[in-house]
């Protein structure tokens, strides 16, 4: 049975990922967490019952911080780290930049130290984020390895992690992955995100800001994807596919998990409206001057991962409406 290790099991990505990981794998998980405010404390986790699993393992550490010898000695011999934790929440980072920018590049740091004094460690994969290309033109999609444009302090301190992360794969011989993903979607997600504030919005009959361009003729869009099938595509990776980081082809040991399908966020509401059976008052508003730091469209190019013959386990549009309808009895939910 291998040992793995997986950051921010309690955050909304990770959580998914361990959910995916316990009922597919035999694998013991060490799940590393600080439960900062994305994390819920422990309601993610406790919410599908891992407490109850005995190949799962709760630390509460700072992963800002160097790896206590105690620790170090409870983990023992671990074959693969998913570094899923990270603050992710872009407003916070462009109106508090520094604490934002050094949890990101710093937690990175420290567990690839960690890391590197693994004698048997097969796979350390970095979860990073399809900002860290900034914004995409109407026909452009962002291939792996292509020159970064960090658009605002959370994808520069993503970029910045990535930077290190190959800097380590080049100097340490580590045998990293890279993964970028787009915008995802989800059950127990928090309530700032696009999703569960759309929700909020329609049921309580409010108005749902849609940003668009300055012409206010054309939504900003994503390839939105469930965080679920994000989960099976790593152990798609894992399974068919030997490349890391490689110092001289920047595309080699990354791999884009996109959505199947762009969607605009109008057209994303509407679906959501639908489901719920209400109707969608919204207002269009010019995201340049209202949202300094964000980008109308992002975009990142599947090709690569279709290539290795993997397919979304469960549609985007299945996906959504199952999310929605799990919010609607789980309510609580849309108010943490």
């Amino acid at each position: 049975m291998k040992k793995v290790i997986l950051t921010g099991a309690n955050g909304f990505v990770g959580h998914h990922i361990l959910e995916h990981f316990i009922k597919h794998t035999d694998w013991e998980i060490y799940c590393l967490d600080k439960l900062s405010y994305a994390s819920s404390g422990h309601d993610r986790i406790r919410d599908i019952n891992v407490f109850n699993d005995d190949r799962v393992k709760i630390f509460t550490i700072d992963l800002c911080l160097p790896f206590q010898e105690g620790v170090i000695k409870e983990l023992g011999d671990i074959s693969y780290i998913f570094h899923v934790a990270a603050d992710s929440h872009v407003d916070n980072s462009i109106s508090d930049p520094v604490p934002f920018v050094q949890n990101n590049v710093n937690s990175t740091l420290h567990i690839l130290e960690y890391a590197r004094q693994l004698p048997n460690l097969e796979k350390f994969i970095y979860f990073s984020t399809d900002e860290v290309y900034g914004s995409a033109p109407v026909g452009k999609n962002y291939k792996e390895g292509e020159r970064f444009n960090c658009g605002n302090p959370y994808s520069a301190s993503k970029g910045a992690a990535e930077c290190i992360c190959q800097s380590y794969a080049n100097t340490y011989n580590m045998p990293i992955i890279i993964t970028n993903t787009m915008n995802v979607i989800g059950e127990r997600q928090h309530p700032e995100k696009y999703v569960p504030k759309v929700v909020n919005k329609i049921l309580n009959g409010e108005t749902v800001t849609i940003h668009s361009n300055k012409e206010k003729t054309k939504a900003g869009s994503r390839f939105y994807i469930h965080a679920r099938n994000i989960a099976d595509a790593l152990l798609h990776i894992l399974d068919e596919c030997d490349e890391t980081l490689d110092n001289y082809d920047s595309a080699k040991g990354r791999f884009n998990i996109v959505g199947e399908v762009e969607t605009d966020n109008l057209e994303l509401a509407q679906m959501i409206a639908e489901v719920l059976g209400k109707e969608l008052k919204y207002e269009m508003v010019d995201f340049h001057s209202q949202r300094p730091g964000h980008d109308l469209r992002y975009a990142l190019d599947g090709e690569k991962m279709k290539s290795l013959d993997w397919v979304h386990p469960v549609s985007f549009e299945e996906s959504l409406k199952n999310t929605i309808e799990w919010t609607l009895n789980r309510k609580e939910w849309l108010d943490i």
